[in-house]
């Protein structure tokens, strides 16, 4: 896994699949609950960016927090957010849902 700004992880659609699952992860989509509902990868929670600040709360800071969106850069936005609030392991799904219907069958 690359390291991006401000010792936020890039991670691939391939890694995320290897990987999915793990208990020591949280993994969210931060894209809007109707794209979630149109599909999304077992395993993650729906919490839309825009409501990503009042429910990090959510979240545990001493776990990994594994974010994904539509395309990346929704998740990276959300990534800044987590790293800003204290969340000290946070990692992007590069090209995210994109990425995954791409490789995923």
């Amino acid at each position: 896994m690359g390291k991006s700004q401000k010792g936020i992880k890039q991670s691939s659609t391939e890694e995320l699949q290897k990987n999915l699952n793990q208990k020591d992860k949280q993994y969210v989509d931060v894209r809007t609950p109707a794209e979630y509902k149109r599909g999304a990868v077992p395993g993650f929670q729906n919490i839309p960016l825009n409501e990503l600040p009042k429910r990090m709360t959510e979240l545990t800071k001493d776990k990994e927090v594994v974010v994904m969106c539509q395309s990346g850069m929704r998740s990276m936005k959300a990534s800044s957010t987590l790293k800003k609030n204290g969340f000290g392991s946070v990692t992007n799904i590069k090209g995210g849902m994109s990425a995954w219907k791409g490789k995923v069958k």
